[in-house]
């Protein structure tokens, strides 16, 4: 059985680092913890009731409210999140995008060409007073919805 853990937003790993030390230590049944990237606020646990997820979660810091959000998720409903997407096809020229690592992170700019065979994309930054082409890594853009 799958159930939700409302947590403290940024919080979630350090909450699945203190869940698995207290599952090892209490050796309690459960199976899985995920946290989805695109999900803030809350993480993912699989055990055999709910009861045991409550036991876990006695005195957890980060765990807001009662913890478990609505009942039991079923994996239909979770397929939309744990689906894998291609990065490299979602990605199009003249695309605005952000960049989330690097010298110029936190910059927005506008992609000009991508290479899906090095995952690379070369962008121009938009408040750059000399537009310089600039190639960096696929993995290291947001895309930016207009």
């Amino acid at each position: 059985m799958i159930f939700t853990l409302r947590t403290t937003v940024g919080q979630e790993a350090l909450v699945v680092d203190i869940l698995s030390n207290k599952i090892n230590t209490d050796e309690l049944d459960i199976y899985s913890l995920c946290v989805i990237p695109g999900l803030k606020g809350y993480v993912l646990i699989e055990a055999d009731t709910e009861l045991t997820i409550r036991r876990a979660i006695t005195n957890t810091p980060h765990i807001k409210g009662k913890g478990i959000v609505g009942g039991e998720v079923k994996i239909d409903e979770l397929s939309s999140l744990l689906e894998a997407k291609p990065l490299m096809k979602s990605i199009k020229e003249g695309q605005k995008i952000e960049l989330i690592a690097g010298p110029f992170k936190g910059e927005k700019a506008r992609v000009t060409r991508v290479n899906p065979t090095k995952e690379e994309v070369t962008v121009e930054l938009l408040e750059a007073a000399v537009k310089i082409p600039v190639t960096i890594k696929a993995e290291h853009i947001r895309i930016i919805k207009d």
